[in-house]
């Protein structure tokens, strides 16, 4: 996918998650996030986006700390929430290409725009969905390449990282497929006591596989609903619950 499909996705969703979280009400409880009320999802993705957007625009080569959100809530919350998604967007937008700055995983690009933008158009989603969740009713769509791109960006990025804690003492291999997406979209993840090796491929066999159309396999591999279908030892599933957040 390309950064400007991004940029129109993350546009859309973060529309989208302050819509829902209007109608839900800022007190309401996030189903999928049981720790959660709408604020703090609200504020949380807020402080996100301000964060990413001073990162690309100051070109910061070093992590930097979330600012704490503002004591606001009710309209006043959402309100600060879409002035930062607008910002997000716009920085983005307008940053040149060569711009670099620090990146949360490795990046397939060294456009710190193009990262950014891919990495905030998936955070935007997973949260776009908590806040359907608490609001009730009928989720948005997610696109199968879009959702096959999240997946691979959280097998190949997020837990491609040292602090990734899905591990196992023994060396075991999962098989990830996305069943609406093409021969292409599968994963082979092999477990050891350090960080997991991601291959997008099916390569040799595979004591698990969690399978499912892209957009609910991508919602599940965020911890967002089940997985759609587990076969082989169903460990290996219960692994990914348990170990698997980020």
């Amino acid at each position: 996918m390309k950064t400007a499909e991004f940029l129109e996705i993350l546009d859309r969703e973060g529309r989208l998650l302050a819509a829902a979280a209007t109608l839900a009400g800022t007190g309401a409880k996030v189903p999928t996030c049981p720790e959660w009320q709408v604020r703090d999802l609200v504020r949380h993705t807020g402080s996100v986006h301000r964060w990413a957007a001073a990162l690309v625009a100051g070109g910061h080569t070093t992590p930097r700390p979330l600012d704490d959100p503002p004591d606001l809530d009710g309209t006043e919350l959402v309100d600060w929430y879409r002035d930062g998604h607008r910002l997000l967007v716009d920085t983005l937008a307008a940053a040149p290409a060569d711009v670099r700055c620090w990146t949360v995983h490795p990046a397939p690009s060294p456009s710190a725009p193009a990262f950014w933008t891919r990495r905030q158009a998936h955070e935007t989603t997973v949260h776009r969905y908590d806040a359907e969740a608490a609001r009730g009713g009928t989720p948005s769509p997610i696109a199968p390449d879009f959702a096959v791109d999240g997946i691979d960006e959280l097998l190949r990025g997020f837990h491609a990282r040292s602090r990734s804690r899905l591990r196992s003492e023994e060396p075991r291999v999962l098989r990830v497929r996305a069943v609406d997406a093409g021969p292409d979209a599968v994963w082979t993840v092999r477990l050891s006591a350090e960080p997991p090796v991601t291959v997008r491929t099916a390569e040799g066999p595979a004591e698990a596989e969690l399978s499912g159309p892209a957009d609910r396999l991508y919602l599940a591999l965020w911890n967002r609903t089940e997985v759609p279908r587990v076969t082989g030892d169903a460990s290996l599933a219960a692994l990914w619950r348990e170990r698997a957040g980020i």
